[in-house]
């Protein structure tokens, strides 16, 4: 069910569907709550779903200043509090990991269990830095056509590109149409993220890692490296998936998230 809340001045749009242990779904940049569809439909059954659309994104308000994904892990934290949630399992993917870092370092008592999904705990080089705030303005400048006509086949694999446009074409709708200043903001706040690599060795929760076997923008040897630096922490690689895998590989994507709750 689509639902609407004030938090921190800002009107957040967020779904709630079914009853059960609570999953609360990060969605990745550029895009919206409605990357986790296929999840909703395998779990939404037997487990509570809190689906969120970040500040700037999706049907939610869009700030015009500059983003922390600190505010982003606050937005969440604000959310859960106002729906009387105190413990959850985390998934998040590509950016929604990174806020999932910062949603552990400020409420780790929150966390029944996290899902790192197509992330990376380092922060920005002095390079990416520079390429962060250069991505900012452009998409400001030239708009999320542009951006998307550009990017978009490096978030998929090559099968996903060649045999499944649903997938493509679901893509580019959420890419084109996240508002251009919510996704210039966050990136400008992205530039300045911490680097959560010293943390990864003190979370004290259960964590799956998942990664596509073709991610280039965290490859496959970025999510073995986080899996050396948590303890217990497991690692699905999901084949015939890029950066997208719960959307190019549903199945093998809700297997694994099923087998780790369980």
């Amino acid at each position: 069910m689509r639902e609407s809340i004030k938090v921190r001045g800002i009107q957040l749009v967020y779904e709630d569907h079914g009853a059960g242990e609570v999953l609360v779904f990060i969605h990745g940049q550029p895009f919206n709550r409605s990357m986790w569809q296929q999840q909703v439909a395998a779990f939404k059954a037997h487990h509570r779903l809190i689906i969120p659309d970040l500040r700037g994104y999706g049907e939610s308000e869009v700030p015009e200043k500059i983003t922390l994904l600190d505010e982003l892990a606050l937005d969440i934290i604000h959310l859960l509090a106002a729906l009387d949630i105190q413990k959850a399992v985390f998934i998040g993917l590509s950016m929604g990991g990174q806020i999932l870092f910062e949603l552990y370092r400020l409420a780790p008592q929150l966390f029944r269990a996290m899902v790192l999904a197509d992330t990376a705990a380092a922060g920005e080089t002095a390079q990416s830095y520079v390429q962060r705030l250069q991505l900012s303005r452009d998409l400001l400048e030239k708009g999320m056509a542009a951006y998307t006509s550009e990017k978009l086949p490096q978030f998929l694999a090559k099968d996903t590109l060649a045999q499944q446009p649903t997938v493509v074409q679901h893509l580019r709708n959420m890419m084109e149409t996240t508002p251009a200043l919510g996704a210039s903001v966050v990136q400008r706040g992205r530039a300045e993220r911490r680097d959560h690599t010293e943390m990864l060795p003190t979370i004290d929760c259960p964590v799956l890692i998942i990664v596509g076997e073709e991610d280039e923008f965290t490859p496959v040897r970025v999510a073995e490296g986080m899996q050396q630096q948590i303890r217990n922490a497991e690692l699905v690689v999901i084949k015939a998936a890029s950066h997208m895998p719960n959307m190019e590989q549903p199945d093998a994507f809700n297997k694994a998230l099923a087998a780790f709750l369980k």
